[in-house]
C-alpha cells in the first residue's frame, strides 16, 4: 500500500517541525522536514504529499503580528512558473489533499485566508491577537471537540488535554456575518474547556479569550485544521505532568492525547484512497 506523505515546514524562527514529524511517522506515515525556501525555489514540490504542515514557532519573529509575514510570502512571492504557494495549496485541496497548521502555524493559515475560508476566495476573515492576560500562556488546558466533528483529524475526539505555548492566541472575527457562518456550518472545531468538557468562558480555562472559546477552526470542506493548542507535545503520556494517574485510568495504554488526531487522518487518507 502506498504510504502516507507528510511535508512539514521549517525555517524563518519555525522551531516545533522535529515533534510534528514524529507525530505522523508515529501515525503511520512518511514525514519529510523541509525548509520553507526549498518550496519556493522549486526544489521541492508539493505534489506527491497528503498533508502540507505549518508547525509552531516565531515565523521572522512575529515582528509584523504573528505569522502574517509567512502569510504574505506564500500569498505574493512567485514561483519560477509565476504561481504563489497560496495557488499550489489550492491545486492541493482540489486535489483531496489536506493541510494542518499549529500556533504561529494556526496563525499563518488564518492571515493567508485559508481559514475559515467561509467565503471561498481566502480573504483573510479572521485573526489571532495578543491574549487578553497580555502575557505569553506556557500551559496545560483542555479542549472539547464540537459535533460533528467535520475535519477528520478530530474523528472520535472528545475532551483533549493539551498544551498551550502563545502570547497571541485570542481569535478575533472580522464581522458578524462571518461569526455567524463559523457557527452554523460547525467551523468552531475545538473549544477551550474545562477537565469535565464544560465550555471555558473566563481566565484561566479559557487562555487567551477567544471569540466562542475557540481553540481551533476547521474550513468548509473538513481538509484545513489549525489550532491553538500543541497536539504534537503530547504523543506520550510521559509528557503530562499527571502522567501517572492518566495511565493508570488509560489502563496502561501510554500513547499520549495528542497523537490521536495524527492516526485519525492518516487513516482516513489510507482508507479514502481509490
Amino acid at each position: 500500500m502506498k504510504a502516507v506523505r507528510a511535508l512539514v515546514l521549517t525555517g524563518f524562527g519555525i522551531n516545533c517541525q522535529d515533534e510534528l514529524a514524529a507525530a505522523y511517522r508515529l501515525a503511520g506515515a512518511e514525514a519529510d522536514v523541509v525548509h520553507f525556501n526549498e518550496w519556493l525555489a522549486g526544489t521541492v514540490a508539493l505534489r506527491g504529499y497528503d498533508v502540507l504542515n505549518f508547525p509552531g514557532g516565531f515565523s521572522f519573529g512575529d515582528d509584523l503580528g504573528a505569522g502574517k509575514a509567512l502569510a504574505n510570502k506564500m500569498r505574493f512571492c512567485r514561483l519560477a512558473g509565476g504561481r504563489t504557494l497560496l495557488d499550489e495549496i489550492a491545486d492541493h485541496l482540489a486535489g483531496g489533499g489536506f493541510v494542518l497548521g499549529i500556533c504561529n502555524g494556526f496563525q499563518i493559515l488564518v492571515k493567508t485566508g485559508l481559514l475559515p475560508n467561509v467565503g471561498g476566495n481566502f480573504a483573510q476573515e479572521v485573526s489571532l491577537i495578543v491574549n487578553d492576560s497580555g502575557q505569553f500562556e506556557d500551559r496545560w488546558c483542555h479542549c472539547r471537540a464540537e459535533r460533528p466533528a467535520r475535519s477528520p483529524f478530530l474523528k472520535d475526539v472528545d475532551v483533549l488535554a493539551l498544551p498551550v505555548r502563545h502570547k497571541e492566541g485570542k481569535l478575533v472575527v472580522r464581522d458578524a456575518a462571518i461569526r455567524a457562518a463559523i457557527r452554523e456550518r460547525g467551523l468552531c472545531a475545538l473549544r477551550y474547556c474545562d477537565a469535565a468538557g464544560a465550555i471555558a468562558t473566563d481566565y484561566p480555562a479559557l487562555p487567551n479569550g477567544a471569540e466562542m472559546s475557540c481553540a481551533a477552526l476547521t474550513d468548509p470542506t473538513g481538509r484545513v485544521l489549525g489550532l491553538m493548542p500543541h497536539p504534537e507535545a503530547f504523543l506520550s503520556i510521559y509528557n503530562h505532568p499527571d502522567w501517572a494517574r492518566r495511565r493508570e485510568a488509560a489502563g496502561g495504554n501510554e500513547e499520549g492525547e495528542g497523537l490521536r488526531l495524527f492516526r485519525n487522518v492518516v487513516d482516513h487518507i489510507r482508507r479514502n484512497r481509490p
